[in-house]
């Protein structure tokens, strides 16, 4: 696992074996950010990363500029290996909180620009950070949520749904709020 770009580009990151993550590939994330780097300057942006695993996607955010990258993450392991990984990287602008994702996102007062969530695909439930995310009005107005999940999962069909990349077996589907969608 790598950063794909920005200032720590190349930096390898190497989990430790008891953890249980399933990171997204280097293939579909450089491809996500390709897609995403064409429709936002994530320069002082606002991320939310969901279920952060490795932290990878965090890494990401704020290797490219992200102003603020908060990581929820409950497993403790994985939550201990994101801190000092962003300690060891020199990433201030990254913040991790060790707390249960629909806890966290029915508490938080905050609004993303970018919320990236990447739920145990076997997750009962997982779509709810869709409804709370839009529900709680958690975007920014030009914000965007990206859920990854199985490509055999159609959530076309779910409020906020902007389309869609398949990279594999990996969806990404895209969510803005409504009043985006309305321009």
């Amino acid at each position: 696992m790598r950063i794909v770009s920005g200032s720590h580009k190349g930096r390898i990151i190497t989990p430790p074996k008891n953890l249980r993550a399933r990171p997204t590939t280097d293939f579909a994330k450089e491809n996500l950010f390709n897609v995403l780097g064409n429709m936002y300057d994530f320069e002082g942006a606002d991320v939310l990363d969901l279920f952060a695993g490795t932290g990878s996607i965090s890494y990401e955010f704020a290797s490219r500029g992200a102003g603020n990258v908060t990581s929820v993450e409950i497993n403790p392991v994985h939550y201990n290996f994101i801190r000092e990984t962003a300690r060891k990287f020199g990433f201030g602008n990254l913040h991790v909180v060790k707390a249960n994702v629909f806890l966290y996102l029915k508490s938080t007062p905050q609004k993303f620009d970018i919320i990236f969530s990447d739920a145990p695909y076997d997750l009962e439930g997982a779509e709810e950070v869709i409804d709370l995310v839009m529900e709680r009005d958690l975007l920014r107005d030009g914000g965007i949520l990206v859920f990854e999940h199985s490509k055999d999962k159609d959530l076309s069909g779910r409020h906020g749904f902007a389309g869609e990349r398949i990279y594999g077996s990996v969806r990404f589907s895209f969510f803005e709020p409504a009043s985006k969608k309305t321009e």
